[in-house]
């Protein structure tokens, strides 16, 4: 027997979490902070829907929060197994862990101040610093490429999955009597031709597979499309007097936009800047970075050979100290670089305060920003924000580069797919419930193999025949069509009564864009 359950994840971005049970195991794959939504925060303080103490082993694919984040929490609540993970996944969970404690921390004792004031109980951390330096002791390092017996009867291989450094998917291969079950969970697949990282490396044969779908509607533009949009957002905010801020995940993102920009600068593109890191853990995954040549590609191991890094280089300097933040609060004519990369948390808000009301600065997104985040908001268009109690116009450029996200466009996803030997079915997870059912559609008519889009708390049991039965949710493409269609139309109604309000105050660009999406839907509507 080998069930999956599908407990994060499942038609949303955040809080990927798996749980495989067999005859003899109980195995988590990833265990993920919520993040983004409304009701992110009563997610993740819900009761797990297991008890962490049955939990034999974890494997995670990489260190990113909505894949690792609840790993502190399900250690305190009494998970003593094996925390398996790649070399450079474990060493940035020591940070990356670390700090989110502190966030849980700090965010705990900014709400307790106003429900003091308000006469109500204060509330705990989810989990605390301490907590997520405790739960490090359960982190096994394992090598790329090596089949391990993680349980009796029950190996797994992590393959480069070419996301962020350390990165993996993960082959899982239960042994039974009546035949092996092979499982492939895909983690985040990464885009390809990215800086530092290789490439992503297909998985072997596997009868089954989970494969996310953060971009399964959309394609990026190519490496040197980026690099041109980089170089003229550059060029036209530094004639402009402004600063380019860029609100980047600390691991990836960061480390990304310093190589592009320092070969921009070698090619002789764009000029010499001063160029600020202002996020601790940015600085701190960075020093990680560098010890873990094991993950560069090719490209990167070029510039170590020939002495020079990507990380140090003239007008670049990195702002640990909560007084080098705030002096950049005064600076034109620079890149800010802080984290988060959703603009929800951490130091970029207080840049972003200084930077949305300048009309001669551009804030650049360069990665996913989900739903119900500040990104978002920004990114969708909003015209004012609220930051630390003060609204704030926003008449800054906002600008997206998605070229230089982590993850791989649709077809990425699909060549990941198409590489994958023997494959009865597919289950899309990790997307927005619009991108995991666009993303399916095109599994099922590129490929021809079945693909599922499962709900949260959806659970499936697994053969060694291929074959598949919904223990818990009930299979019915059409009905599940149905109310996905009808909640779209909801949505789209509702957006489009916001829309018209903003119409007279929307730049060219984006009415050219939004005239573009509205005849595809009317089309889609006529020919119902």
């Amino acid at each position: 027997m080998v069930q999956i359950a599908f407990l994060g994840a499942a038609r949303t971005v955040t809080g990927s979490c798996y749980l495989v049970t067999t005859s003899d195991a109980k195995i988590l794959v990833d265990c993920g902070l919520f993040q983004g939504s409304d009701e992110a925060d009563d997610q993740n303080r819900a009761p797990f829907p297991f008890d962490p103490t049955e939990i034999d082993a974890l494997l995670l694919t990489h260190a990113h929060i909505d894949h690792s984040g609840m790993i502190p929490r399900l250690y305190k609540s009494g998970f003593r197994g094996p925390t398996i993970a790649t070399h450079a996944t474990a060493d940035l969970c020591s940070i990356m862990l670390a700090d989110s404690g502190y966030i849980q921390e700090s965010e705990a004792e900014w709400t307790n101040r106003k429900r003091r004031r308000a006469g109500r109980k204060p509330i705990e951390p989810l989990y605390t610093q301490r907590d997520a330096e405790k739960c490090m002791s359960s982190f096994k390092g394992v090598d790329y490429d090596r089949p391990y017996e993680i349980l009796s009867g029950i190996d797994a291989r992590f393959v480069d999955a070419g996301h962020i450094l350390g990165s993996a998917s993960i082959e899982l291969t239960v042994r039974d009597q009546r035949g092996d079950v092979r499982i492939a969970f895909s983690g985040d697949v990464g885009n390809t031709d990215q800086p530092i990282v290789r490439d992503p490396i297909p998985v072997g044969p596997s009868d089954f597979t989970l494969i996310e779908s953060t971009y399964g509607d959309r394609d990026h533009v190519d490496e040197e499309g980026r690099a041109s949009e980089l170089e003229r957002i550059i060029v036209e905010t530094l004639d402009a007097g402004g600063n380019i801020v860029i609100p980047a995940f600390a691991v990836g993102r960061t480390q990304d936009i310093l190589y592009e920009v320092h070969r921009l600068q070698r090619e002789g593109r764009i000029p010499e800047f001063p160029i600020y890191i202002d996020s601790p853990l940015a600085i701190s995954a960075t020093e990680i970075y560098r010890r873990h040549p094991e993950c560069f590609d090719r490209d990167m191991n070029e510039l170590r050979a020939a002495g020079e890094s990507p990380f140090d280089f003239p007008g670049v300097s990195y702002a640990r100290r909560t007084e080098e933040s705030i002096a950049l609060n005064t600076v034109s004519g620079a890149m800010i670089v802080s984290a988060s990369g959703m603009a929800n948390a951490g130091r970029i808000k207080h840049h972003l305060k200084h930077n949305l009301w300048r009309e001669e600065s551009t804030i650049l997104f360069v990665g996913f920003q989900a739903a119900g985040t500040l990104g978002r908001r920004l990114v969708d268009g909003a015209k004012t924000v609220t930051l630390f109690g003060e609204e704030i116009a926003v008449n800054a450029r906002v600008e997206t580069l998605p070229g230089f996200s982590a993850h791989a466009d649709r077809k990425g996803l699909l060549n990941w797919l198409e590489h994958v030997e023997g494959l009865n079915r597919a289950f899309i997870v990790h997307g927005e419930e619009s991108q995991s059912l666009a993303f399916a559609d095109l599994v099922r008519s590129s490929l021809g193999i079945h693909a599922d889009v499962p709900n949260s708390g959806d659970t499936v049991e697994l053969g060694p025949d291929g074959s598949v039965s919904w223990v818990s949710g009930v299979e019915r493409p059409v009905d599940e069509r149905i109310r996905t269609v009808a909640t779209l139309l909801d949505q789209l109604e509702a957006r489009a009564r916001v829309a018209k309000t903003l119409l007279a105050d929307a730049p060219s660009s984006r009415l050219d864009r939004l005239e573009t999406a509205l005849r595809d839907a009317l089309a889609a509507l006529d020919h119902r």
